[in-house]
């Protein structure tokens, strides 16, 4: 089964290239693109979705308080942020995100926290059959 995403970030030209990278990644489906964050929460209540990954700093909403709002729904997906601003990574451990990644990111990192991803949701599955 793919990993379902979700990418935002109000910079045009980064959440074109986010889709591009995920465009290439055979273990994802890219269910949804969002240059404002308050959509994504409406989006994620009538949608499944496994795994949003967020720019911080926005005009609407920070990506801090969108992961904060769809962690009280019902099946949260799991977060990662991502900031320019290293200091952030604090703030993503004390919302338990599931992750951070500077920018500039790359491929790499990106595919890494689907890696990562992953493996945690399949070792999580396996101990349930268990």
């Amino acid at each position: 089964m793919k990993i379902r995403v979700v990418a935002v970030d109000n910079a045009p030209e980064l959440l074109e290239k986010i889709q591009g990278i995920f465009r290439n990644m055979e273990q994802v489906e890219l269910v949804g693109c969002f240059e404002e964050a308050v959509a994504v929460v409406d989006f994620v209540r009538e949608n499944r979705v496994d795994l949003v990954f967020t720019d911080i700093v926005m005009p609407d909403i920070s990506g801090i308080s969108l992961a904060s709002a769809l962690h009280r729904l019902e099946n949260p997906p799991a977060v990662v942020l991502m900031s320019s601003i290293p200091g952030f990574s604090l703030e993503a451990w004390k919302i338990q995100a599931f992750g951070f990644i500077e920018k500039p990111y790359t491929r790499r990192d990106v595919a890494g926290m689907v890696e990562r991803y992953s493996r945690e949701i399949m070792a999580y599955e396996a101990n349930a059959i268990l």
